[in-house]
């Protein structure tokens, strides 16, 4: 067996954040009296969310400044004044209740543990993480999760990686594979680290980063099939 240890990423490979993202979002702007249109608003919040976790994996902003950071952008862009602190609290509360699993997660990861050890990296928020992805129905099948927010550091730095090996006691990098969503943060922090990188491409968009990982997959299941060889 080439493989020993899994590490997955959390959202958009085993976890719908689009779909929990949009469920906080929503119940948060209605919690606030927002007249509140999804293909308005939603979309102006999520190009600033995808932008400044970008800011952060480049190192331009910390995780404490951007959980309220997003929300003053919002705000400004929206022209609608309310207290961007509490609309931040109010938002990482309904974020933590929205779990939600792709549909080949659950199967995945039940076949995975009988003969592998498996980890997550998440690049996330505490108060958030633990609730959605600690205690979720699939939580129990990883030896360790690891959340960027508790460690002080995130990926696609390769410490973060050194510290998720270093808890489960294991030392051959030629043993452990990273499934990722994202070239600039999973599949770059598995590079940087020295490990084997899969890409989860369920929309098959074309890579025009120039970093290239060792496996590509489209489906999640299909993870299966590169293990077995």
């Amino acid at each position: 067996m080439k493989y020993e240890i899994i590490i997955f990423d959390a959202d958009e490979t085993l976890f719908d954040f689009k779909k929990s993202e949009r469920d906080a979002f929503k119940n948060t702007m209605l919690e606030f009296d927002i007249e509140y249109d999804e293909n308005h608003h939603l979309k102006i919040y999520h190009d600033i969310n995808t932008a400044i976790w970008k800011e952060f994996e480049c190192g331009l902003i910390t995780q404490e400044k951007l959980k309220i950071e997003r929300f003053k952008r919002l705000s400004h862009s929206l022209n609608t004044a309310f207290d961007e602190g509490k609309f931040a609290k109010a938002y990482m509360k309904h974020l933590s209740l929205a779990s939600f699993l792709y549909e080949d997660s659950m199967d995945l990861v039940e076949s995975l543990h009988k003969n592998y050890r498996l980890t997550i990296i998440t690049n996330g928020l505490k108060d958030v993480q633990d609730k959605r992805i600690r205690k979720s129905v699939i939580g129990k099948y990883f030896e360790d999760i690891v959340i960027s927010e508790e460690v002080l550091v995130s990926k696609p730095d390769p410490r973060i990686f050194e510290q998720t090996l270093n808890n489960i006691r294991h030392t051959d990098k030629s043993k452990v594979l990273i499934v990722g969503d994202s070239l600039t943060s999973d599949i770059q922090g598995g590079i940087n680290f020295g490990i084997d990188t899969c890409w989860f491409n369920p929309d098959k968009m074309v890579n025009k980063t120039g970093i290239n990982p060792t496996y590509e997959i489209f489906n999640l299941m299909e993870l299966k099939d590169i293990l077995e060889k």
